[in-house]
């Protein structure tokens, strides 16, 4: 190739991952009549019809965090999900050789890249939630909680540990161009309070989270929320996951986030913690986006985080203020 991955645009970017989508779906014993590309944001998922008519999501960790083990364990969550609870997921395939995942060499990043694979999810996206969705939301969310209680990780399995706000990842924000000094004086500050909230957190016992429940991540299927994409699956307390789901509502109607708390109680007592604690929680997700945009390869978010830096900034310091974060600042 003539420029490094990260100068291609997005369409050439996906191009040049087709050759990798292509070997890891023989590795997984499919014949693709069709290869759709699906989204290319985050990991790159492709649309893969098979010669026989079945239907597949398969996913290229473009910027995927998971390594092997991580891989291991979250599709071996995922299919005990399938079959020992009533939520909808999109259950996990495994290669010819029995493995969940695959490692392909891609020359257009000059790395491996981690391939999974699942069957088709049918029915509509729920990007924007109502009140039923909400409350549909929290009482999938109680139910992951109550599985993933009990449930054990598999023999060479692992998952990341929750347990400070950019959830381990390298921080490029403080260093990040362009910022004045007060700038960097609210990502201190906010990477502070936020960190202190984790760590008043971790006397609660630690379970394995989904850590991305929001409406890009779900479906209707036959009339149920069905969940996909436990990419960034990690251990830590329950409220995080409530946090997380907390700050895609921010901002929009108060009755989804009301909404989403009764329908987790309908399961579960909604987990404990200080209201200034929880905030904090939620406002950590901003620094952990506007982080992940900075690490990215994809051109478009490329493109976009110093855009989205200004933004979180500007939520950031709402939050400082105000002890309250929302997503309709900035």
């Amino acid at each position: 190739m003539t420029h490094p991955y990260d100068e291609l645009s997005d369409a050439q970017q996906i191009e040049a991952l087709r050759p990798v989508a292509l070997r890891a779906a023989a590795a997984f014993g499919l014949e693709p009549a069709t290869l759709v590309p699906l989204l290319h944001a985050y990991n790159t998922t492709f649309e893969l019809g098979a010669a026989d008519g079945r239907r597949f999501a398969l996913r290229v960790g473009t910027n995927s965090q998971s390594t092997p083990a991580h891989a291991i364990a979250q599709q071996s969550w995922i299919a005990a999900i399938a079959e020992q609870t009533e939520v909808l997921v999109a259950r996990p395939q495994r290669t010819s050789e029995g493995q969940w995942f695959v490692e392909v060499d891609s020359s257009a990043l000059g790395r491996p890249l981690l391939v999974t694979v699942a069957a088709w999810l049918d029915g509509e996206d729920a990007d924007a939630l109502g009140p039923d969705a909400a409350a549909a939301l929290g009482r999938t969310m109680a139910a992951l909680h109550v599985h993933a209680e009990t449930w054990q990780l598999p023999e060479g399995g692992a998952l990341p540990r929750f347990v400070e706000p950019l959830f381990g990842d390298r921080d490029l924000l403080e260093a990040a161009s362009g910022l004045s000094d007060d700038d960097r004086e609210v990502l201190r500050r906010s990477r502070q309070r936020a960190g202190e909230a984790f760590d008043r957190l971790l006397t609660a016992p630690l379970r394995p989270l989904h850590a991305d429940l929001h409406g890009g991540n779900l479906k209707w299927h036959e009339g149920r929320l069905a969940v996909f994409d436990f990419d960034d699956a990690g251990l830590g307390s329950p409220v995080l996951d409530l946090a997380i789901s907390t700050f895609y509502l921010r901002g929009e109607d108060p009755a989804l986030e009301a909404a989403m708390r009764t329908g987790y109680q309908q399961l579960l007592p909604l987990p404990e913690a200080d209201p200034a604690d929880f905030e904090a929680l939620v406002a950590s997700r901003q620094l952990l986006l506007a982080n992940a945009l900075q690490l990215s390869s994809t051109a478009d978010l490329k493109a976009g985080a110093a855009d989205y830096l200004r933004t979180s900034l500007a939520r950031l310091r709402h939050w400082l203020a105000t002890g309250t974060f929302t997503r309709a600042v900035g």
